[in-house]
C-alpha cells in the first residue's frame, strides 16, 4: 500500500499542477460549465482513448496520459460544481478553486485507500484497455442519472461515479507510468 499512496500522490500532484497552470492563464472560466457538461467533456476523452486503444492510430497526438489527467481534472471539476452551483458570473477566485480542488483531491485519495484495502489492489492487475471501458460505463451511469433529473432507485448517485473515474483513471496513469 506503501507503494501506491506514493504512484498515487505523485500523479495527483501532476494533475494538480495542471489544473493550477491552467487556472492562472483561463482562470475559472470551467465554473460556467454544468456537470452535464463535464460529463460529456469526460465521454469524449475516454471514447478518444478507447479508440486509439481499438485503432491504434493517434491522429491528434494528445497522449493517454494527458487524457486521462484531464479526465482527473474534469471530474474535481464537477464534484467542485455539484457541491457549488454554477453560475454565469461565477465569484470563485483562482485560489478558492484551488482549496476546493485539493479538498475532492484529498477524499478521492481516502476513498481509494479505503477501497483498495479492501479489494486488495485488484486494479494492478487490471489492464489500461479496462480502467477505460469502467469509465466510459461510469460517463454512461452519470449520463443516464443526469437524463433522468437525478432521481435514482438504487444508485450511488453522481458524485460517486466521479470519483470512481477520477480514481480509475490515477490507477491509468500509474499503468502507464
Amino acid at each position: 500500500m506503501e507503494k501506491t499512496t506514493l504512484e498515487y500522490t505523485n500523479v495527483m500532484n501532476v494533475c494538480r499542477e495542471v489544473f493550477e497552470k491552467k487556472s492562472h492563464d483561463y482562470g475559472p472560466s470551467w465554473r460556467i460549465l454544468r456537470p452535464s457538461s463535464l460529463t460529456d467533456q469526460i465521454f469524449i476523452k475516454a471514447q478518444r482513448i478507447r479508440t486509439i486503444q481499438e485503432t491504434g492510430e493517434n491522429k491528434v497526438g494528445e497522449s493517454f496520459e494527458d487524457a486521462f489527467m484531464a479526465i482527473v481534472n474534469y471530474c474535481i471539476m464537477a464534484i467542485i460544481q455539484l457541491r457549488h452551483e454554477a453560475k454565469i458570473n461565477d465569484d470563485m477566485s483562482v485560489d478558492e478553486a484551488i482549496v476546493a480542488y485539493r479538498i475532492v483531491e484529498k477524499e478521492a485519495f481516502e476513498l481509494m485507500e479505503k477501497k483498495n484495502h479492501d479489494y486488495g489492489e485488484a486494479w494492478r492487475d487490471m489492464r489500461v484497455s479496462s480502467l477505460t471501458d469502467l469509465i466510459l460505463s461510469k460517463v454512461l451511469r452519470i449520463k443516464q442519472i443526469e437524463d433522468n433529473a437525478g432521481l435514482t432507485l438504487a444508485s450511488e448517485g453522481v458524485e460517486g461515479n466521479y470519483f470512481d473515474m477520477l480514481n480509475y483513471s490515477v490507477f491509468a496513469l500509474i499503468h502507464l507510468q
